[in-house]
């Protein structure tokens, strides 16, 4: 840790953002670190992805049919034409339920460190609350780096395409690191207000049917009317349509605003979410327990 965060030393009279650059490096330095000391989280973040793909793209590939099917091989294992069209509908909001998952981490790490009384000791400290909370998120971002490399590379291997050029791919993942990047201020503001591990841990399963009422698993044109419209309008649907657009995968938008504008709306909801969360987060950190 930066002699910043020791207690009692106090530096000598540093800049503003000199702190806030030491106390973010430090910060991100004791989350990864964390994962270092837990090869079990490790391994959980990088297996999972590869499980979703296998369940997904191969126990419902052969029964959906999306539109803009590209037909072609079924892939490893594949079977034929339908399943790979449908992986390659699928691996965008595989991808993109990659970043909403960056609420569940932060959250229970947040709420655990409130529990075991983590957060009042740093709070005790002379330390930048913003730069606390941006090393986490920082550190899950490039932990997160990692898992969608990882989850691509396996797309690949299943069938799954980049269609497009390579700068709207790259577009495509910046978009989806920076919706993982405002999920994480998300779940430390609720990881915050919660204060209790078990607790944050029990709410974590709310972020489940959040990532189920998109797009990212079947199109939304076989819904219910009143179901179509909170899946259209659902954030990570933005994502996934997004991610479908600059990748150049199958794709079926509908006629929602939402998904006819993805690349926009997915900018919106971040600088949103980011506009909102983040400064609670940081005074919710620095008043816990006032």
């Amino acid at each position: 840790m930066s002699a910043v965060l020791v207690a009692g030393a106090r530096p000598a009279s540093p800049g503003r953002l000199a702190r806030l650059v030491a106390d973010t490096w430090s910060s991100t330095l004791r989350v990864l670190l964390a994962y270092r000391h837990s090869p079990g989280l490790l391994a959980a973040s990088l297996g999972v992805p590869v499980v979703m793909v296998v369940v997904f793209g191969y126990v419902f590939g052969s029964a959906i049919t999306v539109p803009g099917d590209p037909g072609g091989p079924g892939g490893l294992g594949g079977s034929g034409a339908q399943a790979s069209g449908y992986r390659e509908f699928l691996m965008p909001g595989l991808f993109a339920m990659v970043a909403v998952n960056g609420i569940m981490p932060t959250m229970v790490g947040a709420a655990r460190d409130v529990g075991r009384g983590i957060t009042d000791r740093l709070r005790s400290m002379p330390v930048s609350r913003t730069g606390l909370l941006l090393g986490q998120t920082l550190a899950d971002l490039l932990v997160s780096v990692v898992v969608l490399a990882l989850l691509a590379g396996v797309g690949l291997a299943v069938g799954w395409r980049i269609r497009g050029g390579l700068a709207d791919a790259a577009g495509a993942f910046g978009l989806l690191l920076l919706f993982r990047f405002a999920m994480t201020w998300v779940g430390l503001l609720l990881g915050l207000a919660v204060g209790k591990e078990e607790a944050a841990g029990q709410l974590a399963v709310a972020v489940f049917p959040l990532a189920m009422v998109t797009n990212a698993f079947v199109p939304t044109g076989g819904m219910p009317g009143w179901l179509r419209a909170v899946a259209d309008w659902n954030p990570m649907s933005a994502v996934v349509q997004a991610g479908r657009d600059l990748f150049g995968n199958p794709s079926a938008p509908g006629t929602a605003w939402p998904m006819q504008h993805a690349v926009p709306v997915t900018l919106l909801w971040c600088a949103a979410l980011l506009l909102l969360c983040g400064p609670l987060a940081v005074r919710k950190f620095a008043t816990h327990g006032r």
